[in-house]
């Protein structure tokens, strides 16, 4: 599948993110089960699958034959970004297949002394056939990584540094501002509860949706449950 054939697959659909870490509930150290909630999700419809670590990579293709947005989340010393933050996950992700690759692409400190743009540049001249997301929590940092060369950009961090909008719901401006600026795609990412904000997302020029813990995290969408009966209940 070409990178043009890719893009038009996910174009103004669902992506699923099926994610479980270490110490969380779905997370099962011998063998995962991510595999079950892609299986559920491509049921469902979805046309692609997001998912961390190259286990779940492999099991998820082999799985569900969805193209797949592989990341590796790793907390390094020296680094505020975890998500794919070395060409060593890179490198993994590449062999286990990955469609897409994912990586943190904010302007928080890196460990290795590179910028996010020369850390993208190394990617791409190490792997020129790569199709890179990258995630972004700014509007100067997806413009600053479309011009690096990433092929996609997902708004996934927006709340998630000190710096980006701190909001319950979904950062639909980021979205809609990157939308109209930017001629590649734009991903919807990030605190998308309900059905209902996927679809402003795409009215405001998301290229596609990505939703992960309103559907494949059982204790969050639990706790909303409990949390809202609790006001409810005095």
């Amino acid at each position: 599948m070409t990178k043009q054939e890719l893009l038009d697959r996910i174009k103004k659909k669902l992506i699923v993110s099926c994610q479980a870490l270490p110490g969380e509930p779905l997370y099962v150290e011998e063998k995962s089960i991510m595999y079950l909630m892609a299986r559920a999700s491509k049921q469902a419809g979805a046309c692609a699958i997001r998912t961390n670590s190259v286990r779940d990579v492999v099991a998820i293709k082999e799985e569900t034959g969805l193209p797949v947005i592989g990341l590796i989340k790793r907390q390094l010393e020296g680094y505020d970004s975890y998500i794919t933050p070395t060409m060593e996950e890179i490198d993994a992700l590449v062999r286990a297949g990955s469609d897409i690759v994912a990586s943190d692409m904010t302007f928080r400190r890196r460990g290795d002394g590179l910028t996010p743009g020369e850390y993208l540049k190394a990617i791409k001249e190490k792997y020129p056939d790569i199709i890179l997301m990258a995630d972004i929590s700014t509007y100067e940092e997806g413009v600053g990584a479309w011009e690096c060369g990433a092929d996609l950009i997902s708004t996934t961090m927006s709340g998630y540094t000190s710096y980006s909008p701190q909001i319950e719901g979904p950062d639909f401006e980021l979205v809609a501002r990157l939308s109209q600026k930017l001629p590649i795609p734009v991903i919807a990412e990030g605190r998308i509860h309900t059905p209902e904000q996927a679809a402003e997302a795409l009215r405001q020029g998301a290229h596609a949706v990505v939703v992960g813990g309103a559907i494949t995290r059982p204790k969050e969408i639990a706790g909303r449950f409990v949390r809202e009966l609790s006001k409810a209940g005095g």
